[in-house]
């Protein structure tokens, strides 16, 4: 059976039974005995899945796919060992068999299709190339394609240096012959430049599960591919901090002349910020952390990359100073804070910062009326805010229930559920700047009337026209309610338009009027009501929480109680991570600027560096507050209330690993 481990992102895997306590070996088909490696066999079927699935190979599986991989992988050991059980060798062959065998079985037809037809092409691969070795003897020449098209005579040299230097300071644990074998296993004659270049980081990226510290190798492999990308001329790791200094200003009217950066960064004074680069910081990164700053973060033009990590920290930085009167100096402290983890901005700042957009803030709360040029103005506005990679809180409670009288056509309200399907799909059609998922999450308070259809937006089952996949939700609950579930009472719903302040009350002054509404329902002065038992609600809630994991449980009255802007208003909601806590108003839509203080970064030598924090901390509020005035504005209410209240957020990231360095 295969166990699955979660380590820093990475899947590890282990095994028991069947091969507990057994030494078992494979016989390659140049000769060659190596040990058995069920983790081969699991990689193999997990990307012939994602290949008929259309995924990326080199993205995460999904948990339903990684669960049938690790199956299908233990069913194909369980069968090898059948085999040798009757005597039969275990070769390569037998093994991809019983791979495609078991791929067949289980009913993965697609998957055994693309299998297939991979090992006919590696057949033929190695026809052409007459089944050379790789461990040192003699091979045939290999021709490698050029960009352009031509073909030049592979430089294994090359690759070993690439390799070798990639491995320097874990060379305890990381094997860089082995690591040049699998590459050279790996390529076949024409292969292309940039198939050169993945088939590296895939070797090393494939050897994580086993060997934690090939995080560090195929990060720095994949670093030497962005700098080939950026750098003109790149061609040793020696020439980098030249190279960084001599094409800095180029990187940036490259940018701007692309329409991608603001030509402000131009009245720096760029040759010193270019002495304040740190090449050595890139070595910190692990696999996972620069796949993702390479596929989000980067600046690139017609899908080239124009940056690299440290001229992305200093272009931020350089947006991030942009108001300041020595701002050259101010950039560079920022750069120092970002480029050696001690602070990290929030990703819209990480992405927008020194662009002609340059939207920095993280995520935006809104409050919506009854009423349709309320309700698709906040479409409207979610849209928008989503195009600049904000994050949304939406709060509906306003928005009358399902049944309710509309006086102007005398008909019924459809309730909330069909506004909240088309929010849904606005954060669907216009994701984050096309660099991730639009994402928003729907607020609502506990005594609407609509509150038991919210609670099933997530499920599986049911109409699909009243099912919002992609949106998150989340519960606004009053203090009140949690009374009348200890006290075994009963809950009353209403409809907002017959209870228009409720929503806007809290604390004593809330349940003095909810009792007034719930004495008017029974007096039969508010008709449009549904009593249930307090308890039943919340199990249902708690039901729909373990089920679909939404909607989320929050509370109202300790979020009002707290509030530093109680004199300006109420809160009627939080935020999209829930972390948030800023009132709104049709004036207002509050905005969050946010940042992390990295306190691993702060430990030096078994200590907390106090007077390292404290300076990152001055710097890290600097920079938040530095957001509010440079601010892209997608929306004049969002401007309002950034002006006007100037809300930062600073947090603090690695508390575990920090304590774990401290012990």
């Amino acid at each position: 059976m295969i166990i699955n481990e979660q380590l820093d992102g990475q899947l590890r895997m282990a095994t028991l039974d069947p091969l507990a306590g057994k030494q078992l070996q494979v016989r390659k088909r140049d000769g060659r005995i190596i040990e058995f490696d069920e983790t081969r066999i699991y990689l193999a079927l997990e990307a012939a899945l994602k290949a008929d699935a259309g995924l990326e190979q080199d993205k995460p599986a999904p948990e339903s796919m990684q669960a049938d991989a690790q199956l299908l992988t233990h069913e194909v050991v369980e069968r090898c060992l059948i085999r040798l059980s009757k005597n039969e060798s275990l070769e390569i062959e037998l093994i991809q068999d019983v791979v495609e065998e078991k791929l067949m079985s289980g009913g993965f037809h697609g998957a055994a299709k693309r299998y297939i037809v991979y090992r006919e092409e590696r057949r033929k691969a190695r026809a052409i190339r007459g089944d050379r070795t790789v461990d040192g003897e003699a091979q045939a020449q290999m021709f490698v394609t050029l960009p352009a098209g031509e073909k030049e005579a592979l430089d294994p040299s090359r690759l070993k240096r690439d390799i070798y230097g990639a491995c320097r300071g874990v060379e305890d644990k990381c094997q860089a012959n082995d690591l040049f074998d699998e590459t050279m296993r790996n390529l076949y004659d024409g292969v292309r430049t940039d198939e050169i270049d993945k088939a590296l980081v895939m070797s090393a990226k494939a050897r994580i599960e086993t060997e934690p510290a090939y995080t560090y190798v195929a990060a720095r492999l994949l670093l030497n591919q962005i700098y080939e990308e950026v750098l003109p001329k790149f061609d040793s790791p020696v020439e980098l901090p030249q190279l960084h200094r001599d094409h800095f200003a180029d990187y940036l009217r490259q940018g701007v002349d692309a329409d991608r950066l603001s030509p402000d960064l131009l009245q720096y004074d760029l040759a010193k910020l270019a002495d304040a680069f740190v090449l050595e910081r890139d070595q910190q990164f692990a696999y996972m952390g620069i796949q993702t700053i390479y596929d989000r973060y980067l600046i690139h033009i017609g899908g080239t990359r124009i940056e690299t990590p440290q001229y992305f920290y200093m272009r931020v930085s350089m947006g991030l100073a942009m108001n300041e009167a020595n701002r050259e100096e101010r950039a560079i402290e920022f750069y120092h804070a970002l480029s050696s983890f001690r602070f990290m901005s929030s990703t819209p700042t990480l992405f927008n910062a020194g662009t002609l957009h340059p939207q920095l803030s993280s995520c935006y709360l809104s409050t919506v009326d009854d009423d349709l040029d309320s309700i698709f103005k906040l479409v409207a506005d979610d849209a928008r805010l989503s195009k600049w990679a904000g994050g949304l809180g939406n709060d509906w409670t306003n928005i009358r229930a399902t049944g309710s009288h509309i006086k102007g056509t005398n008909g019924e309200s459809q309730g909330i559920i069909p506004f909240l399907k088309v929010a849904n799909d606005t954060a669907v059609a216009v994701n984050q700047g096309g660099k991730r998922k639009g994402a928003m999450c729907a607020y609502l308070e506990t005594w609407h009337l609509d509150i038991e259809d919210f609670m099933d937006l997530r499920k599986n089952t049911g109409d699909e026209r009243r099912r919002t996949p992609d949106m998150n939700t989340a519960n606004w609950i009053p203090d009140l309610f949690m009374k009348r579930i200890k006290a075994g009472g009963e809950w009353t719903l209403f409809s907002p338009s017959d209870v228009a302040d409720l929503h806007d009350l809290y604390g004593a002054a809330f349940e003095k009027r909810y009792e007034k509404y719930e004495a008017m329902a029974k007096a039969g002065e508010i008709t449009h009501t549904k009593t249930v038992q307090a308890e039943d609600l919340w199990r249902k809630m708690l039901m729909s929480l373990f089920e679909t994991g939404h909607p989320w449980i929050t509370f109202k009255d300790p979020s009002n109680v707290r509030s530093p802007q109680d004199h300006m208003g109420v809160v009627h909601s939080s935020n999209l991570c829930t972390e948030i806590l800023l009132n709104t108003s049709a004036e207002e839509t509050a905005v969050c600027n946010l940042g992390s203080v990295n306190l691993t970064a702060h430990i030096k030598d078994g200590e907390l560096n106090e007077e390292l924090i404290a300076n990152t901390v001055r710097t890290a509020i600097r920079m938040l507050d530095n957001v509010i005035d440079i601010n892209y504005y997608p929306t004049p209410e969002a401007r309002t209330a950034n002006m006007r209240h100037r809300p930062v957020g600073m947090g603090i990231m690695a508390f575990q690993d920090a304590l774990y360095k401290l012990r």
